[in-house]
């Protein structure tokens, strides 16, 4: 009867066990922040849309605070309003100081948890092919105290072993996906925030004069 992979993974030694335990908190951990961003972004983008209709609409600073102050996942709303809620711009290059500032934590914000993303992507493969040669290794090491050397015997060790290196692959290629997809539309996102921190300078410039 031919073994399951649960059967192989159960068989396997403590430490290709181990190996397959960390590649599994990698894999569990990266597809929650996949879950988690998508909405974010999701949300994130509906909250943009509402609140620039809402200044093109209206050019009063109070007005479009009050309309938009639940906004909290936007980063255009988000440095809006936290240069609005600011007392201390007057000048020009406060303005422009404060806009930078909140720029940058905003662009924080949308990037935070992608740098998992990547080392999941970039080191489960080898965390699996180390799962796989130390269980290879174990095999070998049967071979030579039983004296049988026959593929019945070798085949079931090897395929135990080779479970890691298919969970180190299962682990990145999800992770590698969504790392470039989500990196790519959170760098749209900001580069949209600074073009339009130029229109907001101009914007609150006027007002403080």
């Amino acid at each position: 009867m031919k073994d399951t992979a649960l059967q192989l993974v159960l068989r396997a030694g403590w430490v290709v066990k181990g190996v397959l335990i960390l590649l599994l908190f990698f894999s569990v951990v990266s597809w929650a922040i996949i879950f988690f961003k998508q909405r974010y972004f999701s949300r994130a983008n509906k909250e943009t849309d509402q609140f620039l209709r809402a200044y093109r609409t209206g050019r009063d600073p109070k007005a479009i605070y009050q309309s938009t102050r639940s906004f909290t996942l936007s980063p255009i709303a988000n440095v809006f309003k936290a240069v609005y809620m600011d007392e201390a711009h007057k000048e020009k290059s406060e303005i422009k100081r404060l806009l930078r500032r909140y720029e940058a934590l905003e662009s924080a914000k949308l990037e935070k948890y992608l740098n998992f993303l990547a080392t999941t992507g970039s080191t489960t493969p080898f965390i699996g092919l180390f799962g796989t040669v130390w269980g290879i290794m174990n095999s070998f090491e049967s071979i030579g105290a039983s004296g049988a050397a026959s593929l019945a015997v070798v085949a079931p060790g090897i395929a135990e072993a080779l479970i890691a290196t298919a969970a180190g692959l299962a682990a990145a290629i999800p992770a590698v996906i969504a790392y470039n997809y989500y990196l790519s539309m959170a760098r749209r996102m900001i580069i949209e925030m600074e073009d339009f921190s130029e229109e907001l300078l101009d914007f609150f410039t006027k007002e403080s004069s």
